[in-house]
């Protein structure tokens, strides 16, 4: 699903115009990115958390060459999706 998919599954749900749907979409997206720059956790009970860690600088190779580079430090973004999402009594969402 992109976010063009996304945006027409809401407004259907919902039973609001496609405009009001992405204006939604696009302050919930907003507002996340806010908090995650800001350092924060972003806790959606029943879906997942969203959070920053720092990775370290490290040592890595070139594949084509075989030279050593340096990877420098960076943030990354991590997600750990709820119990309720991975659920695996074959009752949650991602269950088969």
């Amino acid at each position: 699903m992109n976010k063009s998919e996304l945006i027409d599954s809401v407004a259907k749900e919902a039973g609001v115009s496609k405009s009001k749907a992405k204006e939604a979409i696009d302050v919930i997206l907003r507002n996340v990115t806010k908090a995650m720059k800001k350092g924060e956790r972003v806790a959606l009970v029943g879906f997942g958390t969203f959070s920053v860690s720092k990775r370290e600088a490290r040592q890595g190779r070139n594949p084509q060459t075989g030279d050593t580079i340096k990877i420098p430090a960076k943030k990354v973004v991590k997600f750990k999706a709820s119990s309720k999402l991975t659920d695996t009594d074959d009752t949650g969402p991602l269950s088969r």
